[in-house]
């Protein structure tokens, strides 16, 4: 759990940060949304993952990805410096440890782009302060239309990210939320509302509990207090 606090400006509360995970099919997305609610919310950390995967044309190690290779990437695994990783498009893609925890204790909210199963761990892991929101296409059609839109990948690739996308889509209910991308600055607005709400939720904000005592006392001492 996140231990350090985050405080809100007006009343100085303590509240824990928010590890916000984003999953979706490779197409729905996520990758601009992410990058849509870093621009809104520039003291969000981020989750640089680690990645087997090669670098592509206008990457930067460190900014996208730490790319590093298999034989890293497994020794990092075995030392347990992952919060989660997992296998996706013959690739392995993992979170640093020690970054988030950095980002923790500084009382930052932190954003994640992963898929199901590094959502799932994560939510094993740290449970109440992961909130976990899954993007998803308004159909399978206007799914493929995109991939083939961005003219980035072969047909081999484009069918066998739509037969991953079926299956991912089989863990929604394992999300909080469910956003239908039909409209990218309405998805985008949902998404932001609900990092708002989930920052005002009771359960984390412990200093609240002065606050209303304080109140409390506040009552008796003006005669109001019932029992």
């Amino acid at each position: 759990m996140a231990r350090m606090a985050h405080r809100d400006s007006k009343f100085e509360f303590d509240r824990r940060g928010v590890l916000f995970v984003l999953s979706s099919p490779s197409g729905a997305g996520k990758s601009t949304i992410a990058r849509k609610l870093l621009e809104r919310e520039p003291g969000m950390g981020v989750s640089v993952s680690a990645t087997t995967r090669p670098m592509r044309e206008g990457e930067e190690d460190g900014r996208e990805y730490h790319f590093v290779t298999t034989e890293k990437f497994k020794e990092l695994a075995a030392r347990h410096e992952f919060l989660e990783w997992a296998h996706v498009f013959n690739y392995r893609y993992g979170t640093p440890r020690e970054p988030v925890k950095k980002m923790l204790a500084a009382g930052q909210d932190v954003l994640f782009d992963v898929d199901w199963q590094g959502a799932q761990q994560l939510f094993q892991l740290e449970g109440g302060d992961v909130v976990r929101v899954f993007i998803v296409p308004p159909s399978l059609a206007e799914l493929e239309k995109r991939l083939r839109d961005r003219a980035t990948d072969s047909e081999d690739v484009i069918q066998y990210r739509m037969k991953r996308a079926e299956r991912e889509l089989s863990h929604w209910d394992g999300y909080d939320y469910v956003v239908v991308n039909d409209d990218l600055d309405a998805c985008f607005e949902k998404v932001h509302t609900i990092l708002k709400a989930e920052r005002e939720k009771r359960s984390r904000k412990p200093g609240l509990i002065g606050f209303v005592r304080e109140r409390q006392e506040e009552a008796i001492e003006m005669g109001l207090a019932t029992r």
